[in-house]
């Protein structure tokens, strides 16, 4: 069986309230529900996992295989801009990832146009909602399937 951690990084515990202009009225539960849809269709176990501090995050990368994982469907918040720890956690894990963003990051502010995770994930989905989710988890199945 094929499990995927997702993981939702800072500040996105307030989706649906926070910053609507930009990341809409869609809760973070709901998109754990349309995610856990998308994977039973799929025959996909997830484990998911929302935290504000890096380094739980990089501990959760860290024991991604060992828990039996086989990729990771990330979406680093504002450390996708800044963290160094969670770009090396990644790479170290050896496990195929897929950075998602509900915003497009290159239509933002100059400083989130860099992407530190963009160099370890096998690709990056931006700009479409809760959907970046939905074609990222595809994405990782895909990837584990050997369709891509």
């Amino acid at each position: 069986m094929l499990k995927i951690i997702v993981i939702h990084g800072p500040n996105l515990n307030l989706l649906g309230t926070r910053e609507v202009d930009i990341y809409g009225t869609t809760t973070i539960d709901e998109i754990n529900k349309e995610l856990e849809k998308c994977a039973k269709k799929n025959k996909v176990v997830l484990k998911i996992a929302q935290s504000n501090h890096e380094g739980e995050i990089v501990d959760m990368i860290g024991a991604a295989k060992k828990n039996g994982m086989s990729a990771i469907l990330i979406n680093p918040a504002a450390y996708t801009h800044t963290s160094v720890a969670i770009r090396d956690a990644i790479s170290a894990s050896s496990l195929p990832a897929v950075e998602v963003h509900l915003s497009n990051i290159y239509a933002r502010e100059e400083f989130r146009h860099t992407s530190l995770i963009a160099p370890v994930a096998k690709g990056q989905v931006s700009g479409f909602g809760k959907a970046s989710y939905l074609l990222g988890l595809e994405a990782a199945v895909g990837l584990l399937k050997g369709e891509m």
